[in-house]
């Protein structure tokens, strides 16, 4: 009989590639700060930090939805997960150290650029006072540098201290065990209110003023209500894409015994349903202005459809929408480990480009054109990422054997 492999070791090559793409993407932030950063011409700086921002909030989100991917099911008592439970909460141990990151970038454009910056157009009150734009001072009561810097603080601090507590249950149920205690009912209970503080506050920062504060405020006179369901879904896609490549390259490299296909077909079918949800957002977020065609709402969308974004604009909609309802509509699609393979890595670009035009074509509004300072800065988290995950993953037993809906994976059969 086979043993089954509790623990992970980090490749060699792995942890090499992942340290080449840190420090090729670092290269290219320092090149960039440079060449953009320390520029005299203050919209060259706000290139260079909008792009190192759009990346640091997309990444940081992506890795952040594998706790709410736990939490979620723990609250529907969903044990389906629990055989490669291990890897969403591996990946959420990054939210931390990306917090970090665009909590500093974030905090530096708004206090240390302040009104020089035009990022943030309402930083400048006196600028909104001259040009009489009632409707942002109307605002500035949410949109100014107290409330962005308490709010931001409290969204990447609640995150990551109720994802470490998620994680702390998770590891107590396996010590509880070894010491001859058997987890049940408090486990249960400790996990379930600790799963919903966690939705509670990610339904308040997510789900509504997060994406607001950072991204919808670049363009302070337009205003979506569905911006931030739109943000959220693309997130949660994405970050449901990184859980399937992680399960499925644990699994080519003999570990995760206990999951199979079961299970990645239920990867895919979140993957499916979300591109589905994001592409209703899109096209409804999309045809009421359009069909309004009210000036102060069309703004947001005229340099996108008819300008220089329009190519990116319609792309997203392409890899977003049209590959996935094509790839994974049919059953032996999503249990079929290279195609889900390519779908979460299509999604995961495609999303990355959707944040692009999000944040970029507020800020560059006369151009669109993905430089080597993009996939550069792209290639720093993602490598990053890479390194973190896999050493989280090696810390822990990969199926946690003690969790009292493991039974339930392991016959689990859609």
């Amino acid at each position: 009989m086979v043993a089954i492999k509790q623990q992970f070791e980090v490749p060699a090559k792995l942890k090499t590639w992942s340290l080449a793409l840190t420090a090729i993407g670092a290269l290219a932030i320092i090149i960039g700060f440079v060449h953009w950063g320390l520029s005299p011409d203050q919209h060259q700086k706000d290139i260079f930090w909008g792009t190192v921002m759009y990346n640091s909030i997309f990444f940081m989100l992506i890795t952040n939805a594998s706790m709410f991917f736990i939490c979620a099911t723990t609250l529907a008592m969903g044990g389906w997960q629990t055989a490669f439970r291990r890897v969403p909460e591996a990946i959420s141990t990054v939210v931390p150290i990306f917090g970090l990151i665009a909590f500093s970038v974030l905090i530096y454009i708004t206090w240390g650029m302040g009104s020089s910056t035009h990022i943030y157009q309402w930083l400048n009150k006196a600028q909104l006072e001259k040009d009489g734009n009632a409707e942002v001072l109307k605002k500035l009561g949410f949109l100014n540098p107290y409330f962005f810097f308490i709010w931001t603080t409290l969204a990447i601090g609640l995150w990551s201290l109720l994802g470490y507590r998620m994680r702390k249950l998770s590891r107590e149920a396996d010590e509880a065990s070894l010491k001859g205690e058997e987890p049940g009912r408090s486990f249960i209970l400790r996990n379930t209110i600790s799963a919903a503080v966690f939705i509670v506050w990610f339904a308040l920062t997510v789900g509504s003023t997060i994406p607001w504060l950072w991204m919808m405020s670049i363009d302070a006179n337009w205003y979506s209500t569905m911006y931030s369901w739109y943000t959220f879904a693309s997130s949660f896609v994405s970050g449901m894409s990184l859980i399937a490549l992680w399960v499925i390259y644990l699994k080519n490299k003999g570990y995760l015994e206990y999951t199979n296909e079961e299970h990645l077909h239920d990867l895919g079918k979140f993957m499916f349903a979300f591109s589905i949800f994001w592409t209703y957002l899109w096209f409804s977020q999309y045809m009421l202005i359009w069909y309004g065609n009210i000036p102060e709402e069309t703004v947001y969308f005229k340099h996108r459809v008819q300008g220089p974004y329009k190519g990116i604009f319609f792309l997203n909609i392409i890899i977003n929408f049209v590959c996935p309802i094509l790839i994974l509509m049919k059953r032996s699609a999503k249990r079929n480990y290279t195609l889900v393979t390519f779908m979460a890595v299509l999604i995961i670009f495609g999303h990355w480009i959707d944040f692009y035009q999000m944040v970029m074509g507020s800020i560059r509004k006369e151009s669109a054109s993905l430089s080597w300072l993009d996939f550069g800065t792209a290639a720093f988290f993602v490598g990053m990422m890479i390194y973190i995950v896999a050493n989280s993953l090696s810390k822990k037993p990969l199926v946690p054997k003690y969790h009292p809906f493991l039974k339930e994976s392991l016959i689990y059969n859609t």
